[in-house]
């Protein structure tokens, strides 16, 4: 599937999933009973994994990949590697409030995790990257983060002769340059997909496999707290940019690529769901500590702007249905983070 493809697989069954929301019983009980096939559909997983325009990544190229984003050799100091930031264990993010540079320098925002990536172009907090290719030297090289200059990256890449002969392998040039490097680590983050959770067991036909709690909050996901507006589809992401209320001084999201925009001042990228209860603190900024924290500010409405998304206003949620969305929310986490290193 592209990601052409994918967006509107996504944005497909968001429609049919509202449209039966509205015109039939589907949040009319707890248990969820209710015209089951067409939630099941809105939420059903692609069948394959998203292509660059081009045509699908080779195995040779994920391989290379994945042997570069778990190589430190990638850093200046030799110390950090993609996967020091994107930790499989902390489910392809780093658990912090603010992501750390090789100078050990606190960076403005939070690292994003990379499950579900290949499918949310563009990409960034606040979308400055049109695809993931475009997204790779910009850590390799930023000053606070990992702080080597590409030449000297290409440098070591060549005198080192187990990446000489994976390059040679891989791609038609033989040779070892930027663009190979770009192609080669999104290949290998177009891999990084979410894995089963107690949701899709029950989305497949499970009873059993989440409690009453987790359905109720289902039901008010999709209904009265409106969190599918934004987090809608099987990555529960709209892959879209709202300001929802959060963040204040000079950081305004996707504003600053769109400074006439009332409404994207302040709007970031809406984050997948996909293992939400394990990845906090939340926010691009790090600033909510937990999940229950994130649905009291979504409950309040967050800070009343110009910019602020019509979407988010004040839910009157009692403290039952908070209780109950936590339980919906933890049903998204795989039973086990996915990814390994590469052996060289």
């Amino acid at each position: 599937m592209t990601r052409k493809a994918g967006a509107a697989f996504g944005k497909a069954a968001l429609t049919v999933f509202v449209a039966a929301a509205v015109g039939g019983s589907l949040f009319a009980t707890r248990g969820m009973t209710d015209d089951a096939e067409a939630w099941r559909s809105a939420f059903a997983r692609p069948a394959e994994l998203p292509a660059p325009e081009g045509g699908p990544d080779t195995e040779a190229q994920v391989d290379l990949g994945r042997t570069l984003f778990f190589d430190p050799i990638l850093s200046r100091s030799r110390t950090i590697a993609c996967a020091s930031c994107h930790d499989p264990s902390r489910h392809w993010g780093d658990g912090r409030m603010r992501g750390i540079g090789e100078p050990g320098i606190e960076l403005k925002l939070r690292t994003p995790t990379l499950l579900n990536v290949g499918w949310i172009a563009p990409l960034g907090w606040d979308g400055k990257f049109p695809d993931l290719e475009s997204v790779a030297f910009t850590p390799i090289t930023g000053p606070n983060l990992m702080n080597l200059p590409e030449d000297e990256l290409i440098a070591r890449l060549r005198a080192d002769p187990d990446y000489v002969a994976a390059f040679a392998a891989t791609f038609a040039d033989r040779e070892i340059t930027r663009g190979g490097i770009e192609r080669a680590l999104a290949a290998f983050q177009r891999t990084i997909v979410s894995g089963s959770a107690p949701f899709d067991r029950w989305r497949e036909g499970d009873a059993t496999a989440v409690g009453a709690s987790a359905k109720a909050g289902f039901a008010l996901f999709n209904g009265k707290a409106g969190c599918h507006e934004c987090h809608g589809g099987w990555a529960f992401t709209d892959g879209s940019f709202h300001d929802i209320g959060v963040g204040r001084g000079d950081d305004i999201g996707r504003g600053r690529l769109f400074p006439t925009s009332k409404g994207l001042q302040y709007a970031f990228k809406t984050p997948t769901l996909r293992d939400v209860a394990q990845r906090g603190p939340y926010m691009h900024d790090g600033s909510v500590a937990t999940l229950r924290d994130v649905i009291d500010l979504y409950d309040r409405g967050g800070i009343d702007r110009p910019s602020r998304s019509p979407k988010i206003r004040p839910l009157h949620l009692s403290e039952t249905e908070k209780a109950d969305l936590l339980a919906f929310l933890d049903t998204l986490t795989a039973e086990e983070p996915k990814g390994k290193a590469a052996s060289r």
